[in-house]
């Protein structure tokens, strides 16, 4: 190997190790900004959690609340507190949760495979079927079959998350007795590991399409603007004109470039699957982070509510990082640098 390309093969090198560390840091001042704004707005909250916790015992006086505030650190002065925050986040320690009596990183890692096995199959389904049916309409654009899927998408946007979810327990569950209405995985039954696969995956099915619905909606309505805008395009008139079929020129032309945008809406909206999560899980009883920020916020419990918000911001941020990384498969032209 010559001098001349070990150097540009270290300069290369060096530019991407340089690029990595600009990056971590660059997430890590935006993981702080994000928990000190989440202290600020829990913080501001009203209701005092120390009153809440003596309410539990059965005595709210002065004595017991000023024993509760110093025990966990509300004596403090605000300042103090949120510096005492944001320490602890650098260093994983999300605190100790008022009413479960446990850390918050335990509850967390208990209740976080829940969520985002919810919040990952509604998202990748209503990504799949909007994208499916959006091309399906785009290409027969005015035709029955694009009206018809144009009414389904309209309505299941417009329909409320937790009037569907109701809906579709009142109807699979209660009526047809084919679904079960709530929980994640029936309670004292003994099963084998493929059994409890099984019986998670059928408890999934009503709050999957619940929290699914609304999202499939959107995609399906961009990918067939999508769709309509690319076949006006110059390249594709060319495709048909050498004489391509129209199945190659929708799998290999439209397809690849349709989707560009349905990806960054779907990039920018993951975040808000997980948000979405916290209507279904109540619905359904499902015990993730929804589930949890619920309870949490009636009790006034800062530590959960913190840690919660923290991990959220943390799944965006990597839904986004992956988000860039599929740009460059679908299309190998736009470099990272572009797409930041």
């Amino acid at each position: 190997m010559s001098v001349v390309a070990i150097t540009r093969y270290g300069g290369r090198l060096s530019a991407y190790v340089l690029g990595a560390a600009s990056g971590a840091v660059k997430i890590i001042g935006v993981i702080l900004v994000i928990a000190t704004f989440n202290f600020i707005l829990v913080h501001a909250a009203p209701g005092d959690p120390a009153q809440v916790i003596a309410g539990q015992s059965g005595a709210a006086d002065e004595t017991l609340l000023r024993q509760i505030r110093s025990a966990y650190g509300l004596d403090q002065p605000y300042l103090v507190q949120l510096a005492s925050s944001l320490k602890k986040t650098l260093t994983l320690d999300l605190g100790y949760s008022y009413r479960q009596q446990r850390t918050v990183l335990s509850l967390l890692l208990e209740r976080l495979p829940a969520t985002l096995l919810l919040t990952g199959t509604a998202f990748i389904l209503s990504l799949v079927f909007g994208t499916a049916l959006g091309t399906i309409a785009g290409t027969r654009a005015g035709k029955w079959s694009d009206t018809f899927f144009t009414i389904v998408s309209l309505l299941l946007y417009a329909l409320p998350v937790f009037w569907l979810g109701l809906m579709l327990v009142l109807l699979f569950s209660v009526q047809l007795n084919w679904l079960p209405p709530f929980g994640y995985v029936t309670v004292g039954v003994e099963m084998t590991t493929w059994q409890r696969i099984a019986d998670i995956a059928w408890h999934m099915v009503l709050p999957t399409l619940s929290l699914a619905a609304v999202y499939l909606a959107i995609y399906a309505r961009l990918m067939r603007s999508s769709i309509i805008e690319v076949k006006q395009q110059d390249f594709i008139k060319t495709a048909r004109a050498k004489g391509v079929t129209e199945s190659r020129i929708v799998m290999h032309h439209l397809l690849r470039n349709a989707i560009l945008p349905v990806i960054t809406v779907a990039g920018m909206q993951a975040g808000g699957v997980v948000g979405g999560a916290v209507v279904v899980e109540t619905v359904f009883a499902w015990p993730g982070l929804g589930r949890l920020i619920y309870d949490a916020v009636l009790q006034r419990d800062y530590p959960v509510m913190q840690g919660i918000f923290l991990i959220m911001s943390i799944v965006v941020i990597g839904l986004n990082l992956l988000t860039e990384a599929v740009y460059r498969m679908v299309d190998p032209r736009i470099s990272v640098r572009s797409v930041t």
